[in-house]
């Protein structure tokens, strides 16, 4: 199961969870994000071929062919023909590393290059896609190829068609699958299986699984949960160092900070009002000094300067009297009058007033119009003369204002001094305004000049000793207000951890069971006979107490796992728990490596072994690198099907690799064999060797087949189900031949009208004798050996 879908799974159970919506909040933050899908091929991958030059006992190229499909390959060859350097050079141009090297010294590290060839090493794999392994589309080759001296020093190249194509492994080959479901068990690693931690074993199982999510959200919520009790604690171990250092400053706000610091709960909204410079046991003495430092008087200045322009305005209108600019505009009158009267009798110059005569001559107009010039611009200077002297009075008024309210209770003598100046408002004459004005400014600004000073420097003594411890109290209402928000949300976290872990055992038991019913029945097969039992094997605890059990008992007597085993046992206890791993459903690998598995196993466990590995190439493609002949015996023996290919080393590490037998090959060698036996009575033979022939053309007809399921579209788990069902030989071939569903009677004329009569009567004559004693004898045992010799080859050719 994908992170995504369990994501999602979690994510849909959460509303019926019991978990409120705090926690359930808290658990979606804790949820790892989403990861975009994989990149990789779809499909089954499947090996073609491994191939290796220069590389550990391989000197020139050399390369291991195999059947890309389900079915079971032994390599076999003795110690130092380089059998293991083929299955540990597919694992290094896959993962490009092996598990031989892993935590080892550069010592175990030079010998990776092989002694006689001085060329490039390099080491390839050919692997094709599920539908694709009959070759109808072109196979992968990954290449790693090296540019240096060091194991490390090397670069994958991808090709298809025997050309670079520029990918990345990991382009066709997921990284994370790769890892997830290492198809790789070199022998060095089966008792690295059980001998290393059992904490990393769990951790290999559960990612298999698919709960590694669930795990890491876990691993999430324990961290937050350790991060918030350690807030709090922090938190508190403040408080009592912050109470010792407020109890040491003699200011009330401290007194006031301790008495909210030392209550059962601490008080943080009276913390927060003293830091704010509301405290209770302060209010009143420290906004009485703010306000009288911050006071706002009639600045002496701007006094000063009215004084002047009252003096100044009524010394202008003491020399320009109101009357006398009065008196110029009635002479004025007269005057216009009279320039009035000239104007309409130009010809009459005598003074209609007094009546004397030639007085009013043309230079008399012009001096009376020269005098009312003069007499108007005099009247306009006493009139704003006596504008400005309002202006100036207005002007000092405005600025002599009451005091503010609040100074009466705060500083009285200073409030008296501000009416003084107020009051001079009253004075009748601008004169005296002024003088008053001027005396009581002066009083009052010298007035507020000390009691500001004064307020400044009590404020500045009272917060040098305060701000300091404000400073440190404000640290500790940040940590305080942390701890009281880590409170519930530590709740909420255990709460969420709580849900997790039955979540986890639910899915993880129900997940498991699967694995560990495998391992059980890999472990029956291969130590039926062994004193040792093992349980059902599960996985227990969580974090660091996380573990895989083994339950064990020798003789229905418990006993710790790995005191009682043989090596052998602790071997098949590896292959038991490798082996479901490395053919989960989930993983797209389609094939196993295995190298040497057969060290240590008593005649019993070999044949445990060899059922085993049957058992997982029906449907796997499982290949087997082995120096022991016992495992090639036991599969003979036990008349299983594989594809032996046999490996061997000349001078100079050059070495060579032959198939020694196919299903097909087998079958008719071991038919032969009874053939040409001539100490098998006849009837024996005739009885014996129809099926063994029989076994021959089904194993040709099922390849035939999986070639003509491959071509038509279908999953690799359709065609092993198709061509390993039981029936009649005709229904495979119908199979192989594309007539899926026809009647006996059709496929055995499609078979006449293919290969001939003689064919036809082969099959019905195979597939008689393998149900039921011949009623007559089969004649000549060779000739009915190389008849169906014949007749696998054609079907093969198909």
């Amino acid at each position: 199961m994908s992170d995504n879908v369990l994501r999602d799974l979690l994510l849909a159970r959460l509303p019926a969870s019991g978990l409120s919506a705090e926690e359930q909040a808290q658990l979606r933050d804790l949820l790892p994000a989403a990861q975009p899908g994989s990149s990789g091929h779809s499909g089954a991958v499947y090996m073609r071929s491994i191939t290796a030059a220069g590389w550990r006992g391989i000197g020139p190229a050399a390369t291991v062919q195999l059947n890309p499909g389900p079915g079971l390959t032994l390599v076999e060859g003795r110690n130092g023909t380089g059998k293991s350097s083929f299955a540990e050079a597919a694992e290094m141009a896959m993962t490009g590393d092996n598990f031989r090297w892993q935590g080892r010294t550069q010592v175990w590290k030079k010998g990776w290059r092989n002694l006689h060839e001085h060329s490039s090493p390099e080491v390839a794999v050919e692997f094709c896609f599920d539908a694709d392994s009959d070759g109808a589309k072109e196979p992968v080759t990954v290449r790693r190829v090296w540019h240096g001296e060091g194991v490390e020093e090397s670069r994958t190249v991808v090709e298809r068609a025997g050309k670079p194509t520029g990918e990345d492994l990991h382009d066709v080959v997921d990284a994370e699958q790769l890892s997830l479901y290492r198809p790789f068990l070199p022998y060095a690693q089966l008792g690295a299986v059980i001998n290393g931690p059992l904490t990393a074993l769990h951790d290999e199982i559960s990612r298999i699984l698919g709960l590694e999510l669930l795990s890491d959200t876990d691993a999430a919520a324990r961290a937050r949960a350790k991060a918030l009790t350690e807030t709090e604690n922090a938190a508190k171990g403040l408080t009592a160092t912050v109470i010792q250092e407020l109890s040491e400053v003699d200011d009330p706000r401290a007194a006031e900070a301790v008495t909210a610091l030392s209550a059962r709960s601490p008080d943080l909204d009276a913390v927060r009002a003293l830091l704010k410079g509301h405290g209770i046991a302060d209010e009143v003495h420290l906004s009485r000094l703010r306000r009288l430092a911050a006071l706002e008087n009639p600045a002496l200045a701007t006094v000063t300067k009215a004084v002047a322009r009252l003096r100044s305005a009524a010394a202008v209108a003491e020399d320009a009297r109101h009357g006398s600019a009065e008196d110029a505009r009635q002479l004025i009158k007269l005057l216009d009058a009279a320039l009035e009267h000239r104007r309409r009798h130009p010809d009459i110059s005598d003074c209609p007033v007094c009546g004397s005569t030639d007085l009013l001559d043309r230079a008399w107009v012009e001096r009376t119009r020269a005098q009312v010039e003069r007499l108007q611009a005099e009247a306009a200077d006493a009139e704003a003369a006596h504008r400005e002297l309002a202006d100036a009075v207005r002007e000092m008024h405005d600025l002599v204002q009451p005091p503010p309210a609040w100074l009466q209770a705060d500083e009285p003598s200073l409030a008296g001094l501000w009416r003084d100046l107020t009051a001079c408002r009253a004075a009748g004459e601008p004169r005296e305004l002024a003088d008053r004005a001027e005396r009581a400014a002066a009083a009052l600004d010298d007035a507020c000049l000390q009691v500001r000073d004064d307020a400044v420097r009590r404020i500045t003594a009272q917060d040098g000793r305060w701000q300091p411890v404000a400073a440190r109290l404000s640290g500790w209402l940040g940590q305080a207000e942390a701890a009281q928000a880590a409170k519930p949300a530590a709740k909420q976290v255990k709460a969420v951890r709580a849900w997790l872990r039955t979540l986890t055992d639910e899915l993880r038991d129900a997940r498991f069971k699967p694995f560990a019913d495998q391992s059980g029945e890999i472990w029956r097969l291969l130590c039926e006979r062994s004193s040792v039992s093992l349980g059902a094997i599960g996985l227990t605890g969580v974090g660091p107490q996380r573990q895989v059990s083994l339950p064990v008992s020798v003789d229905d007597a418990d006993a710790p796992a790995f005191g009682v085993m043989s090596q052998g046992e602790l071997h098949s206890l590896a292959l038991s728990l490798f082996i479901p791993r490395a053919t989960h459903q989930d993983s797209p690998f389609g094939f196993v490596i295995i190298d040497d598995p057969v060290q240590s196993m008593d005649p019993e466990k070999v044949d445990g072994l060899a059922r085993v590995l049957d058992l997982y190439a029906q449907h796997r493609q499982v290949v087997v690198f082995t120096h022991d002949t016992r495992l090639k015996e036991a599969i003979s023996r036990l008349g299983l099907r594989a594809t032996v290919m046999a490996v061997s080393r000349q001078p100079d590490s050059v070495v060579e690799v032959v198939p020694v037998s196919d299903p097909v090959s087998q079958a008719l060698d071991e038919a032969r064999a009874v053939a040409l036996d001539r100490h098998l009575p006849p009837e024996v033979a005739d009885r014996v060797l129809p099926s063994m022939c029989r076994l021959a053309v089904e194993a040709a007809y099922q390849a035939t087949a999986r070639r003509t399921l491959r071509a038509a579209g279908l999953e690799q788990s359709e065609i092993q189900r198709k061509v390993t069902q039981p029936g009649p030989l005709t229904g495979l071939a119908a199979i192989a031949m594309g007539m899926e569903g026809a009647g006996p009677a059709d496929v055995l004329d499609a078979i006449a009208r293919d290969l001939g009569t003689p064919a036809r009567d082969l099959i019905r004559l195979l597939n008689q004798a393998s149900h039921q004693a011949p009623t007559t004898p089969v004649g000549d045992h060779r000739d009915l050996v190389r008849r169906t010799e014949r007749l696998t080859k054609a079907v093969q050719a198909r």
